[in-house]
């Protein structure tokens, strides 16, 4: 502190300074802590308590999971937490009972990077951080139950994310129930011979491989050879959600292949269109909602067959299926399954040379575009490249409409993540197809007429054209013609067609698919999944639960230089053969036997699934969650039709990972019968991101943002000019501000009340630290009003207010309330100092009543001083638990208002009015006022607007 604020405290010992406010910070939340004053009683079991305020209406308030980060918090960090916190303290103060707690999401890549580069092993320095980051949030005074709290690297949680995935493991979703059910029930249908086996043997026929491959065709859990995305760089596989819109590791950074492995895998798709349905009853942000439905990408279209001479059928997924017989050759995806299949020995007599891509025989030049294609990102490949590459497979598929033998290419701009992997290919009326027929000399057909002058002739074409209003031409055989019908005409004509020759049928598809589970590092969720002999997957009983993560020596996962897409993962727990390979009894009747752990771990996004879960009911050992507890806290109920958390607050970047997973498990576990919640957040709240100024110097690196100067509208470091430009908060840009700086200098009521005042909690701010002295300022002046700085007495008296401040205090307490409901906290804050400044300038001591209300006020946001003043004030119990004050109707509403009353567009009169005065009554007496009866000067009246109480509006004959 300066020596001019050390003089002053000496002549006003009792004025609220950082340190009073620090003294009075600590105190209390050592009070609170002590007294479990945050604690919501649960309904029944070991956390009920009084049950007067479990009667209460309930309000379940959750932040998103935070990541214990050994960079500790910055002043960006918090603000969620500081608006669900003044959220929760106000509805606790409006007669609700309020969960709110805070966990940790603390398995994952980050703690496993920093382990590898430190050597410390990644519970150390993971526990290490969570204690930290601990310590900060309890600084900032957030009412939290602390009971409920756990972080999901304990065993007795992640036991619990291991028996979820069990339950999704012996599961299937049944089309017909529209819903998951036992695996069991599954069986039963197939022992029976209620569902045929694929070839029509019976179930007991069959061996247990075959038996475990069918089932696994069913399990919302399983494993598979498919496509994924390989990063070398992190020594892992990702999934889509995981990969950037340029291709590389959301962690890390690091470029993305594509490569073929055995992964498990969740099959989230057959939730697809529940997802999309359920999003109109969720209380979300509808840029969230768009995302979701985007990524689950729902299209109607038709399935068509093509024929391939002696190989089957090609299988392909359009949205125009009127266009089919404009369709002049095929396209796979280069790491299409039926590519190798189809592909002959040599190229058949007669092809183009341009299709060849130079190679001698069609092995040569799929195997080499197939490596070409691997190198490249999803959305490399989506990109509009000038030049479109490709190369023929040497087979031709037939068109099932016209007759006609179609080339079949592979392509780089056809992905396996969409449909089937595999495209018809009509270039007249599709842009890609278009450029890609130009560029390889294919045939194009117009089936679409055009609206303009180009003619019907593609080759004279420019470009491709596609229209829903057009009609369709060149569309007709033996059978069938779509000639002169409509798109949507055509699409159902068509569709009729290809079902009765069982050559398609009319299908919806998704964009979504199945959400990759595995992942080849260390710090994660083991699986509770052995392997026999057989390499037959065999699910954990429960009794073996928790199947702990051991404890090794290399936790390091096998990394490769980023750009070599030649490579293959290497789990670390494959390296620890006594955990490995065991001899179990899995209690089903073989007694013990010889396995083999599954070596992968689960994603980081397995225990951020279903933590609000466990926040109910954090104790409980025998069960996921108390069905009572969880029906109260989350139930459905009137105007949460499918039940949840009654706020969730968090960023937006996690609309299609967090969001999307945590709904699948939520519905997955209600259909099973173990909870009764459908969704599992009900409402959905974005915070904006607290910015900060980067200064970068001559060769583009960060400054310390804390040591440049402004000279004249220029900033300099070290002498030397830099750049300014408004980005995010952090430490490797130099320019983190940590919240325990701003409580030294200040306290953390004043940091609470700054980033709450700093603008609307969904936007975007910057932050000034040189700003932060205005809301220390006003709660300097609050105390002032109660407390004498040189006695340290209340100066309160208790006499009656008078009207003006009655009105001022009504007011507040009216639009503070309405605020503090709307989550506009930053208006909030506008009318309490407002108001405190109303009774500064009134002069006196404040009479009691005014004061309690303005301390009650003052509550949610600036906890400390609150409690310290209503004690102070005489009260011998929290204000956390106090009633927020009622406004007075009379008091609320002004006195009078002013009205303008306009003549031709100009104002003649001001009239004081009543604010509840009516149309009729308002018009009556601007007409009777003098000066408006000498602005008419006797002119006839054409037309009066009255938009009571503040205008007339008199326009003259």
């Amino acid at each position: 502190m300066s020596e001019t604020t050390s003089a002053a405290e000496t002549a006003a010992p009792h004025r609220y300074t950082a340190a009073m406010a620090a003294d009075i910070e600590a105190r209390w939340q050592d009070f609170w802590d002590a007294e479990g004053t945050y604690e919501a009683p649960n309904p029944t079991g070991d956390l009920a308590g009084d049950p007067e305020l479990a009667a209460r209406p309930k309000k379940f308030i959750m932040d998103m999971f935070p990541y214990p980060s050994g960079a500790g918090l910055h002043v960006g960090h918090p603000l969620g937490y500081i608006a669900t916190d003044v959220f929760a303290r106000h509805q606790r103060m409006t007669g609700h009972n309020v969960l709110h707690t805070l966990g940790f999401d603390a398995f994952g890549l980050p703690a496993e990077q920093y382990a590898v580069q430190t050597g410390t092993h990644p519970r150390v320095s993971t526990e290490a951080n969570i204690e930290n980051m601990t310590a900060q949030l309890r600084r900032l005074g957030l009412g939290h139950d602390k009971r409920r709290s756990f972080a999901t690297i304990e065993s007795e949680y992640y036991k619990w994310t291991q028996w979820i995935f069990l339950q999704i493991f012996n599961s299937w979703y049944d089309t017909e129930a529209d819903r998951a059910r036992p695996i069991d029930e599954l069986v039963a249908q197939f022992e029976s011979g209620a569902r045929p086996t694929p070839d029509g043997r019976d179930w007991s026929a069959l061996s247990a491989t075959e038996r475990a491959d069918i089932l696994s065709e069913y399990r919302l859990a399983y494993a598979s050879d498919a496509p994924v995305n390989w990063s070398p760089g992190l020594g892992t596989v990702l999934a889509n959600e995981e990969v950037t819109a340029d291709g590389r590791s959301e962690r890390g950074n690091f470029p993305v292949f594509k490569a073929k492995l055995r992964q498990w895998n969740m099959r989230i798709t057959a939730y697809a269109d529940r997802l999309l349905n359920d999003l109109d009853g969720l209380d979300w942000p509808e840029a969230i909602k768009l995302q979701q439905r985007n990524w689950i990408g729902r299209s109607e279209g038709a399935r068509v067959d093509f024929p391939v001479d002696g190989d089957g059928s090609i299988t392909v997924f359009t949205t125009r299926q009127d266009t089919l017989f404009g369709a002049t050759y095929m396209v796979l995806a280069p790491e299409h399954e039926l590519v190798e299949q189809i592909t002959p020995a040599a190229w058949p007599e007669g092809t183009h040379a341009v299709w060849t891509g130079g190679y001698a025989s069609p092995a040569e030049a799929v195997a080499a575009y197939r490596k070409l294609a691997a190198a490249k990102s999803d959305v490399e490949r989506q990109a509009e490249a000038k030049d479109k590459t490709g190369v023929f497979t040497g087979a031709y598929a037939t068109n099932p409409v016209s007759g006609e033998k179609v080339p079949v290419f592979i392509a780089d701009y056809v992905l396996m993540g969409y449909g089937t992997g595999a495209i018809m290919a009509v270039p007249a009326h599709d842009a890609r197809d278009f450029a890609f027929a130009r560029a390889f000399e294919l045939p194009m057909r117009c089936v679409v007429e055009p609206s303009d002058d180009r003619g019907t002739d593609p080759s004279t074409w420019e470009d491709a054209f596609g229209s829903y209003d057009a009609k369709l031409v060149n569309s007709a055989n033996d059978e069938i013609s779509l000639d002169g019908l409509g798109v949507v005409d055509a699409k159902a004509k068509i569709t009729e067609w290809l079902t009765a020759h069982g050559v398609g049928e009319g299908t919806v598809n998704f964009r979504l698919r199945d959400w990759l589970f595995s992942r080849q590092r260390y710090w994660g969720e083991p699986f509770p999944i052995v392997y026999d002999e057989d390499g037959i997957a065999h699910p954990l009983p429960e009794s073996m639960l928790p199947l702990e993560l051991p404890e090794v020596d290399d936790y390091s996962p096998r990394t490769f230089d980023p750009e070599d897409a030649d490579t293959q993962p290497e789990t670390p727990l494959s390296r620890n053969a006594d955990w490995v390979n065991v001899t179990l009894d899995l209690g089903d009747g073989n007694g013990p036997k010889k396995y083999r752990r599954e070596t992968n771990t689960m994603p980081n996004w397995a225990g951020s699934c279903w933590y609000e879960l466990r926040y109910l009911d954090p104790n409980n050992d025998s069960k996921l969650v108390d069905p009572a507890i969880e029906q109260y806290w989350m139930g459905p109920r009137e105007g949460q039709p499918t039940g949840g958390v009654d706020l969730y607050v968090g960023g937006a970047e996690h609309a299609v990972l967090h969001l999307l997973y945590a709904r699948f498990w939520s519905k997955v576990l209600h259909d099973l019968g173990h909870i009764s919640s459908v969704e599992p957040f009900h409402k959905l709240y974005n915070q904006g991101m607290i910015q900060a100024f980067v200064y970068r110097d001559s060769r583009g690196i960060a400054v310390p943002a804390a040591e440049v100067e402004e000279r004249d509208g220029q900033f300099y470091y070290q002498g030397e000019k830099v750049s300014r430009v408004l980005g995010k908060m952090g430490k490797s840009l130099k320019n983190a501000v940590t919240p325990d700086e701003i409580c030294t200098e200040y306290g953390a009521d004043t940091l609470r009340l700054y980033e709450m005042a700093m603008g609307p909690l969904d936007v975007s701010r910057p932050w000034d630290t040189r700003a932060v002295v205005g809301q220390y300022r006003l709660l300097q002046r609050l105390w002032r009003n109660v407390v004498d700085e040189e006695t340290g007495e209340v100066t309160v008296v208790d006499t009656e207010p008078g009207e003006e401040t009655l009105r001022a205090l009504h007011k507040a307490i009216d639009g503070v309330g309405q605020d503090m409901a709307g989550m506009r906290f930053n208006t909030a804050i506008a009318k309490v100092t407002e108001l405190n400044n109303h009774l500064t300038k009134a002069g006196g001591p404040l009479s009691r009543s005014v004061a309690e209300s303005l301390v009650l006020l003052v509550a949610p946001l600036a906890p400390h001083i609150a409690e310290e003043l209503w004690r102070r004030l005489g009260h011998t119990e929290s204000v956390v638990h106090q009633d927020f004050p009622v406004a007075d109707p009379a008091y609320v509403v002004d006195e009078t208002v002013t009205c303008v009353v306009q003549v031709k567009g100009k104002v003649k009169a001001r009239l004081e009015i009543s604010p509840s005065i009516t149309d009729e009554e308002l018009e009556a007496l601007a007409l009777a006022d003098p000066a408006v009866v000498a602005a008419l000067d006797g002119a006839g009246i054409r037309k009066v607007i009255v938009r009571a109480p503040k205008l007339v509006n008199i326009v003259p004959a």
